[in-house]
């Protein structure tokens, strides 16, 4: 059965509730990508959009994943005050329960590929998450075996588990599709989302396609297992998450992590939008579908900004 977010909790009286991180999240902006249609040469037919996920409280799409899991969790007594909160992470989830955690008065302790940005390791210290740092070679399915043994030995921490966790999916099946509806009065034609946990693209194409079913969603992931998309997963080579139903998109495609450094860049000095890669590399997937249309109204997700990808070399590239 499909449960549903109540933002915040649903204890809370109404007027401090208007007045909480929790009921930040959601409701982010759709922007709507003018030049780059236009420097990407596509008809005049076709309308581009982007949602800006950074607006939320964490600083990206996380943290409605985030929210629904802890809330979730808090509703079926498995998640009490006091307890630890455990799950691996590539730092946006990790930034995102560590933000709740804080606010709602949960220890957090992640486990996370040791070479995750600086800023994502600084951002979730800064929030005092334990933080297991694990081999940069396994990537993210180092962290998640890591996070499993640690669950295994430990059976008093509530181990989220986001890559097989419903209420991941569930977060978007709620609210970001019915967002997207809204602020396209209904007229998108074609959805577009990279694959991590796949929760995003998984909730948002269930709840649209039952809007509409012929609404095209289209997932994305890196074009090899050894790629820079911080975030994504090449499905093909990678532990793939419960959640993950490679049956769901209508098609599928691929994207070069220098062809999304290169967006990155173009997005930021062109358009005003600073993003990091996996959002850069929804843009260009989004590019990709575009040249095969005469005319659509086609919608992505920026899963962040480009705050915790300030040290990556590729941005000081002249194009």
């Amino acid at each position: 059965m499909l449960s549903t977010i109540s933002y915040p909790s649903q204890t809370a009286p109404a007027a401090r509730s208007l007045h909480t991180l929790e009921a930040q999240v959601g409701h982010t902006p759709l922007i709507r990508l003018w030049k780059t249609a236009v420097a990407y040469d596509l008809p005049e037919t076709i309308e581009l959009y982007a949602k800006a996920e950074w607006f939320n409280p964490s600083g990206s799409v996380k943290a409605r994943a985030a929210l629904n899991i802890i809330l979730t969790a808090e509703r079926e007594e498995l998640l009490k005050p006091g307890m630890t909160l455990l799950d691996s992470t590539s730092g946006n989830m990790g930034i995102a329960y560590a933000l709740f955690g804080a606010a709602r008065g949960y220890r957090v302790k992640l486990t996370l590929p040791a070479n995750a940005s600086p800023e994502r390791i600084g951002i979730l210290r800064a929030y005092g998450a334990e933080l297991i740092l694990t081999d940069p070679l396994e990537g993210s399915d180092g962290a998640i075996v890591e996070a499993r043994k640690i669950a295994a030995a430990d059976p008093t921490v509530y181990y989220a588990n986001q890559y097989n966790n419903e209420a991941s999916w569930l977060a978007h099946y709620h609210t970001t599709a019915n967002e997207i509806w809204a602020q396209t009065d209904g007229r998108i034609t074609h959805f577009v989302a990279g694959l991590g946990t796949s929760g995003t693209f998984t909730g948002t194409t269930r709840r649209l396609q039952e809007l509409n079913p012929a609404i095209d969603c289209i997932s994305m992931q890196p074009d090899s297992p050894f790629n820079g998309l911080e975030g994504l997963k090449h499905m093909a080579t990678a532990l793939k998450p419960g959640i993950y139903d490679e049956t769901l998109a209508d098609a599928e495609t691929t994207v070069r992590t220098e062809d999304a450094y290169k967006m990155a860049r173009f997005l930021a000095r062109q358009e005003g939008v600073f993003v990091g890669v996996s959002a850069a590399a929804a843009v260009v997937a989004s590019v990709q579908v575009a040249r095969d249309l005469d005319e659509g109204v086609i919608v992505t997700i920026l899963p962040d900004d480009g705050l915790k990808y300030m040290s990556e070399p590729f941005w000081a590239k002249e194009s």
